[in-house]
């Protein structure tokens, strides 16, 4: 029997999103899945690359908050990451303020365009991240507040409207998995609306339902969310997160 907390079954589900990568660039923002990027570049995707955050790439696994431990294997000026990013050379884990049924991603602003309630972060990179290479969401509270039915602005490309789009934009654009603190989602093939994979031990389908503001797409059976291995459970508490800082990001 494991004794996994909710945040290391996330930071698993996180590193399992990177399953088979291959050489990419590994990019992940939030505390769960900077461990989930780490744990899986230790273990079963050691092609991964890792930014020491500003402009080297680093061999070796450090402790989340610390300084980068290891040995510099590239440099990797920012000029460059877009020219890696336009080749697709990149997975990267947004954080969605509101995310819709179909992948549209919402970083930018609450409310209406031209006079918004709460202004956020602006679009950044979301557009060229999801058209152009993989892309994964991490949302560590999963309510009906994040998960909408219609996203107040776009930012993050979503199936519909890269079909809509046309072939330049569809030709790249691949969203993978969200992972929440509740469950694991990918998109359906045709449709392209989000569906659920797999619920984490002690949450029911009916929590996930109660707690998305839009129809999913629900299997006729979900599995529940692997637990860690005992391997990967002493390098997250260990080496990768000694500090605890996953539980400050999902708790219970």
């Amino acid at each position: 029997m494991s004794d996994a907390t909710r945040a290391e079954v996330c930071a698993v589900a996180c590193a399992d999103a990177y399953r088979d990568d291959g050489e990419i660039i590994a990019s992940a923002f939030g505390t769960v899945p900077a461990i989930g990027v780490r744990l899986a570049r230790h273990t079963f995707s050691p092609d991964l690359v890792l930014s020491d955050g500003e402009a080297t790439a680093m061999r070796g696994t450090w402790a989340l908050g610390g300084p980068p431990d290891g040995e510099v294997e590239a440099w990797l000026p920012f000029n460059q990451i877009f020219t890696l990013v336009w080749h697709g050379k990149r997975h990267i884990t947004m954080i969605p303020t509101q995310l819709d049924a179909y992948g549209n991603a919402n970083i930018s602003a609450i409310g209406d365009h031209a006079k918004p309630t709460v202004q956020l972060l602006g679009v950044r990179g979301a557009p060229g991240n999801s058209v152009y290479h993989p892309t994964s969401y991490w949302v560590p509270a999963h309510s009906t507040r994040v998960f909408v039915p219609a996203v107040d602005m776009v930012s993050g490309v979503g199936n519909d409207n890269a079909r809509a789009a046309g072939p330049s934009a569809q030709k790249h654009h691949d969203l993978r998995y969200v992972i929440t603190d509740l469950a694991v989602f990918d998109y359906e093939e045709g449709s392209g609306r989000l569906r659920l994979k797999s619920v984490h031990p002690g949450v029911s389908v009916d929590d996930v339902v109660a707690a998305t503001g839009f129809d999913l797409v629900l299997p006729d059976a979900v599995p529940e969310t692997r637990l860690p291995t005992a391997d990967e459970l002493d390098l997250i508490r260990t080496v990768i997160d000694p500090r605890g800082l996953r539980d400050l990001e999902v708790r219970g």
